[in-house]
């Protein structure tokens, strides 16, 4: 089995476009298995407890679109949630899943604008120990 690690924002283009690239991995219903990736930031504590139960990726929409595209593609798929550092967590997931890739989305950034907002696309690639696959947002111009 083929485990890839989809680590997917609130942007339902960005993660429909990571669905698609492993819905055409050869023999993907056969041989893949996804495991979709949303890392919660914030502070968890600042949410009322009567209301943590409902802090879940299913509930993100950019998570239960992919997850429709890559069950209607037959991929195996689960999804995860983690709170914190998202380059911590998709490495530390990937991990222990032992993924055999990661598949993120990319946006289009000035080189300014990643000196000076930072990049998990860049931290992920130059940290992880496996092969990292960077998508289009899957708009027009990517």
């Amino acid at each position: 089995m083929y485990r890839v690690l989809v680590p997917v924002d609130d942007d339902v283009d960005r993660a429909l476009a990571q669905a698609d690239y492993v819905a055409d991995l050869p023999s993907a219903d056969e041989a893949v298995e996804a495991t979709l990736l949303f890392v919660f930031t914030g502070n968890s504590e600042d949410i009322p407890s009567e209301y943590r139960q409902f802090k879940t990726a299913d509930r993100i929409q950019s998570v239960r679109r992919a997850r429709e595209r890559l069950d209607e593609a037959g991929v195996q798929t689960q999804v995860r949630d983690d709170s914190g550092d998202t380059i911590d967590d998709i490495i530390d997931e990937a991990e222990a899943l032992d993924a055999d890739a990661i598949v993120l989305g990319g946006r289009k950034r000035s080189p300014a604008g990643k000196v000076i907002f930072g990049s998990t696309t860049q931290s992920v690639i130059l940290n992880a120990d496996r092969p990292v696959v960077v998508t289009g947002s899957g708009g027009d111009g990517d």
